[in-house]
């Protein structure tokens, strides 16, 4: 067994050992108010059906109107519209321009949009009018940025937007409950130059009548993130509300999101750096469209480093998927040291969360529960039609994920959002995995019954998300205290692994995956583990937890630390392999594989960092 396994003995995850409740939520979910939502067949499932599923309760589907219900209600949930054309795009296939006070050459634009919408829409070919707006494929991202927004046929309907975000705003409040569920009032900003995904949820903990003091910030306001970022600053000041914004699919980004210039081609400076971390304390690591960890290209020594890979930008037509440093949240890490060395401040310094980006108005990230990204791609038959001509991504490409874990003193908006702010937050790709961290010099044994001890551990060390103070005392090394426990609806659990990365003394970054615990007796060989094991029946989707272990624990210290480097850790906890989503359909459309998609996956979490500093 691991010599350093036996200091920790397997107990129950101990929320009362920091006084803090571990809730469950996603901060990424889409109704019909979204244009693309609209478009894809959500036509109805607004934000009253989210809090309603979100919450447990039986709703009814947008497209195939089934009765479906969540396995395990949600704690907390922010619904997360476009704020582009918010609402107008369903306004104008319901009403065209009716009710709405606009000029004449407006007023036809809005009847000609509303007809092609009910003629494209009505015949199932909504997404060809969403593919006809996006992005070229060859288009370069800094040109396309500063390009000003061109004219559009969709008409200005600020009467619609407002009454839209009323709507939304005031259904967040109805379904406040502090304490039993959260609603937490956002919006997405989805700037995509050049096919480049830039987009950010932004999270307030204000409610509805401060929010309604303003219109939410998007793309055809400015299409450069530190556009918005002053904007969150003046409206922070203006309503006395917090706000942070959260990038995601950075794995689609073309290499912008984490960049070493801005998207205006400066290079990333001091001032820009403090603005960046203040407001984007995390990013979302896993959801729908894909995983943003790393990459094989990337990470070459690191055998899960293939997981969920979504090669497809959103773009119109296809071009050859190239990952990027600027892409994946590893690398980012990395990146950020360097240049915190090189300009003082660390710009990426990043909490991990995951969430869904669903626009079925439906938060599933349960892998056999899954109603897919878009309300079309909610039944097996249609999960294999590609998007964009036959060229773009398939149903089966998508990803049922994730969910963000908080680590929170209460069940509450202000809460929340500063457990976001202060990094104290993990990400998982659906199931429920209960993980507890602390990173310290000298942190104690925690005992089987050890609440007292993990308040010890508390004291001595820093959660996920934070800084270890300088060192105790020279020659010690960080070491990491760490449990995690399965879900208790799904699987066993097969490894921790601390994932390390470092700056030396010639400026170079490096990164290192270490098995910490595991279950079974298999022994490592140079450094590598050897697999699990699978249960999975091909044929029946069905599998067990005969192999893996319900909990793993480990107390870690770093072999290969050097003072003088700075560092990151962070820990990656994974499942046994259960089945994916595409195989469960293609079982039940008598297939015998789903167009070459994975059979089976291992879920995991991912713990926000720690970091060091000399």
């Amino acid at each position: 067994m691991r010599p350093w396994l036996p200091l920790v003995l397997l107990l129950p995850l101990a929320s009362a050992a920091q006084e803090k409740q571990l809730l469950w939520g996603d901060t990424h979910l889409h109704t019909t108010f979204s244009s693309d939502a609209f478009a894809n067949n959500n036509l109805l499932a607004d934000p009253d059906t989210a809090y309603r599923y979100a919450q447990g309760l039986p709703v009814i589907h947008p497209y195939h109107r089934a009765r479906v219900q969540i396995e395990t209600p949600l704690d907390f949930l922010v619904v997360s519209d476009h704020a582009e054309y918010l609402g107008v795009i369903r306004h104008l296939y319901f009403s065209g321009a009716e009710g709405v006070a606009t000029g004449v050459v407006d007023k036809m634009k809005a009847g000609f949009v509303g007809w092609l919408l009910r003629r494209r829409v009505d015949a199932g070919r909504g997404s060809e009018l969403f593919v006809s707006v996006l992005p070229e494929a060859d288009a370069d991202p800094r040109a396309a940025a500063a390009e000003t927004l061109g004219s559009s046929m969709i008409p200005p309907l600020p009467e619609v937007e407002a009454d839209t975000w009323r709507q939304i705003t005031d259904a967040a409040e109805r379904y406040n409950d502090p304490g039993r569920f959260t609603t937490m009032i956002g919006w997405e900003w989805s700037s995509i130059p050049g096919g480049a995904n830039l987009h950010r949820v932004v999270i307030t903990d204000g409610n509805a009548n401060s929010a309604q003091q303003y219109q939410p910030f998007g793309l055809d306001d400015s299409p450069y993130p530190e556009d918005l970022w002053q904007w969150l600053a003046e409206t922070s000041a203006a309503t006395g509300d917090d706000f942070i914004a959260i990038p995601h699919n950075s794995n689609i980004s073309k290499g912008f999101m984490f960049d070493e210039q801005t998207l205006r081609g400066e290079p990333v400076g001091k001032e820009w750096a403090e603005v960046r971390s203040f407001w984007e304390p995390v990013a979302e690591i896993t959801q729908i469209k894909g995983d943003s960890e790393t990459h094989p290209a990337l990470s070459p020594a690191d055998p899960f480093a293939d997981f969920e890979t979504y090669p497809f930008y959103i773009q119109q037509g296809t071009s050859e998927y190239l990952p990027r440093a600027g892409d994946y949240l590893r690398p980012a890490l990395l990146r950020g040291l360097g240049l915190e060395a090189a300009i003082g401040v660390n710009p990426y310094r990043l909490g991990f969360i995951g969430s869904t980006d669903s626009h079925t108005s439906l938060p599933s990230a349960e892998e056999r529960n899954f109603h897919g990204k878009l309300a079309t791609d909610s039944i097996p038959e249609n999960k294999n039609n590609r998007w964009d001509g036959g060229e773009g991504p398939t149903g089966w490409a998508m990803s049922a994920s994730g969910l963000a874990a908080v680590w929170a003193e209460d069940n509450s908006r202000e809460s929340i959002l500063e457990a976001l702010r202060r990094r104290e937050v993990y990400a998982t790709t659906g199931p429920r995995i209960g993980v507890q961290l602390y990173a310290g010099w000298n942190l104690p044994v925690v005992a089987v019954d050890g609440v007292d001890d993990w308040r010890a551990a508390a004291a001595a060390g820093v959660p996920m998300g934070g800084t270890l103070p300088e060192q105790a005392q020279a020659g010690l090394a960080p070491q990491i205290l760490v449990q995690a426990t399965r879900d208790p609806l799904g699987a066993n659990l097969d490894r921790i692994q601390v994932v390390k990365g470092w700056i030396d003394s010639a400026g170079e970054t490096h990164e290192r995956v270490y098995n910490v615990a595991w279950s079974g007796e298999r022994n490592e060989v140079s450094g590598q583990l050897p697999p699990v094991g699978s249960t999975v029946d091909l044929a029946t989707g069905q599998w067990d937890n005969s192999i893996g272990e319900p909990l793993l624990a480990a107390l870690w210290q770093d072999p290969d630390f050097d003072p003088a480097q700075t560092a990151f850790y962070y820990v990656r906890v994974l499942e046994i392999p259960t089945p994916r989503h595409s195989l469960l359909d293609a079982i039940a459309l008598g297939q015998d594989d789903a167009a070459g998609k994975p059979a089976t996956l291992q879920e995991r979490a991912y713990t926000s960092p720690v970091w060091y500093s000399p």
